[in-house]
């Protein structure tokens, strides 16, 4: 996790394109500035950003699924529980299936684990569209190809 820079997903370790599924994997770092206010001594990841690591995983699915020709973008979490807290240097598996997509929306279940046990999930809905500048997208093909996701075919 690079959570600087919002890039919270750390490897794709399996992509299922015929079953609509995805695996990532996601370190959280023992060190961040994130920590520091939350909490003073009692470092925790922030459930925001637990959500956020469903939607990125989610949105890696998306795209792999339409080519790389559209652009997820989070519009709505139609529910999110969060079930225990997470703490610097956990290793997480965070999982989505797509459930929907048509008419420039999509719509995931997901979930994150850590060691086979559930920390949360989520429903989450995507409003697709074509990427607005090449550049983002060849960004985003670069990034996706660098945690392992098949950017062809």
């Amino acid at each position: 996790m690079n959570l600087e820079y919002f890039q919270l997903i750390d490897r794709v370790e399996s992509l299922d394109r015929a079953a609509n599924r995805i695996q990532c994997r996601a370190t959280v770092p023992t060190k961040s500035t994130i920590f520091e206010g939350h909490f003073p001594g009692y470092p925790l990841m922030p459930g925001v950003l637990i959500v956020e690591s469903m939607a990125q995983t989610s949105g890696y699915l998306l795209l792999s699924l339409l080519k790389f020709e559209r652009m997820p973008f989070l519009i709505q979490i139609q529910s999110a529980k969060l079930r225990t807290f997470v703490s610097p240097g956990e290793a997480l598996t965070v999982r989505a299936t797509l459930e929907h997509e048509g008419s420039g929306f999509a719509a995931t279940k997901a979930g994150v684990e850590r060691e086979g046990k559930p920390i949360a999930d989520a429903e989450l809905r995507f409003r697709t569209m074509p990427f607005p500048k090449p550049e983002l997208q060849g960004m985003v093909r670069d990034y996706a190809r660098s945690v392992g996701l098949p950017v062809d075919g």
